[in-house]
C-alpha cells in the first residue's frame, strides 16, 4: 500500500504552495516591457492571475475536506498565502497609483498585527477567542472583489469603471479592516492580564 502523502506535500498544500507561487508572477508582469506586453495585456494578465489564485484559496480548503487532508500546516500556510497574495497586490497597486497608500497601510498593518496576535493567544491558550468573525469576512470579500478590480484599472465593456468601482470596495476594506481590528483587540484584551 502507497504511503499517504505528507501534510507539505498533500493536494490541498500543494495548492496553496502554488498560490504562493503565483504572487511573484502577479508582481513580474508589471516589470515587463512594453514591447512583451502592453499596459492593457499587463491589467488583464495579472487580474486574471490573481482570480485564478483567489479560486485556489477555495479549491485547497474543499479538496482538504473532501480528502480528508487536513492538517496543522495546511491551518497555518493556508492564511499566510492568503495574506502574501493580498499583501503583494497592494504593493503594485500602490507603484501604480491606483491605491491610496494610507488604504494599503492599514489592510497589510492590520494582517501583520492580527497574525502577531493570534500568535499570541494561541500561547496563552486562548486560540479560540479570535475565531474569525463576520466582520473579517466581510473584510475579506471586500478587498477580494477590490484588489481584481484596481488591478484591471479599466473600463469593464465600456459599462463600468472598475478604478472607480474598486477605489470604493478597497475603501470599505479598510473601515471594515480597523472595526475587525478592534473586535479583535477588544477579544484579547481580557486576556493580556493574565
Amino acid at each position: 500500500m502507497p504511503a499517504a502523502p505528507s501534510s507539505l506535500t498533500n493536494l490541498p498544500n500543494l495548492i496553496t504552495w502554488l498560490r504562493i507561487l503565483l504572487i511573484p508572477l502577479i508582481v513580474g508582469i508589471f516589470y515587463l516591457p512594453d514591447s512583451w506586453l502592453s499596459e492593457w495585456g499587463r491589467n488583464i494578465t495579472a487580474t486574471a492571475i490573481f482570480i485564478f489564485a483567489s479560486l485556489t484559496d477555495w479549491l485547497d480548503g474543499w479538496l482538504a475536506r473532501k480528502l480528508n487532508q487536513m492538517s496543522a500546516f495546511g491551518a497555518f500556510l493556508d492564511p499566510v498565502a492568503d495574506k502574501l497574495m493580498v499583501a503583494g497586490a497592494l504593493i503594485v497597486l500602490l507603484q501604480l497609483a491606483r491605491v491610496d497608500p494610507v488604504v494599503a497601510l492599514i489592510i497589510i498593518g492590520r494582517e501583520i498585527a492580527v497574525s502577531a496576535l493570534r500568535e499570541w493567544m494561541a500561547k496563552v491558550g486562548q486560540a479560540k477567542s479570535l475565531a474569525v468573525a463576520s466582520i473579517g469576512k466581510l473584510k475579506t470579500i471586500s478587498q477580494m472583489l477590490a484588489i481584481p478590480l484596481l488591478l484591471y484599472g479599466e473600463h469593464l465593456f465600456g459599462l463600468v469603471d472598475c478604478q472607480w468601482l474598486g477605489t470604493i470596495l478597497i475603501n470599505v476594506a479598510a473601515v471594515l479592516t480597523v472595526m475587525s481590528m478592534l473586535y479583535y483587540l477588544r477579544k484579547a484584551l481580557p486576556h493580556a492580564a493574565g
